[in-house]
């Protein structure tokens, strides 16, 4: 979280349309913060979406999309939320179709625990880059606390809650520990 993985996404669209090409942006239907159908980043930019759930099979979508407009690059916000095999579909997109896949995500819950989709992202990807989130202390934001309304850290419940700097930290692993160890 805050590390501009959304901006850094859109961004990366508007390069490949700036050139004229035709990109696939595509965003889970649970995260609804913004409106459904919508990437948005927390200085302003937004773009329209195609949701999916986790039903979806994504290599067909994406390969009935590719045969309507030549998609140069697809680009998928909130890529924790996917899961094994629509991570799989996403490797056949890369390998099949020879189409570019851009994944933005974050790696752990608030409880430390890999995501499916981050898990399998961070196994089968051909290339990973960390953007990076600062802590209060000016570390390295490696974790997330999810806070109450008390600003108290939750520590049980389900793995996926959506939220945004309402309800979630990025912290180092450092105080993370103390959020839920002291």
């Amino acid at each position: 979280m805050n590390a501009g993985k959304s901006t850094s996404l859109l961004q990366s669209s508007y390069n490949y349309r700036e050139r004229g090409m035709h990109t696939m942006v595509l965003a889970p239907a649970i995260d609804n913060r913004y409106g459904q159908g919508v990437v948005a980043s927390r200085i302003g930019l937004k773009t329209d979406a195609t949701i999916f759930d986790q039903q979806e099979d994504l290599y067909t979508m994406i390969t009935a999309q590719h045969k309507v407009k030549a998609l140069s690059c697809v680009l998928i916000d909130e890529a924790q939320f996917l899961n094994r095999q629509q991570v799989f579909q996403l490797t056949d997109v890369c390998d099949k179709l020879d189409i570019p896949v851009l994944a933005y995500g974050i790696r752990t819950d608030f409880q430390g625990e890999p995501f499916e989709g981050s898990k399998y992202l961070l196994a089968w990807a051909d290339n990973l880059k960390e953007l990076k989130a600062i802590c209060h202390c000016g570390r390295k934001a490696t974790m997330v606390v999810r806070r109450d309304e008390h600003g108290n850290a939750v520590t049980e419940g389900a793995q996926i809650e959506i939220g945004g700097n309402d309800r979630y930290e990025s912290t180092c692993r450092l105080h993370f520990k103390e959020a839920y160890f002291t």
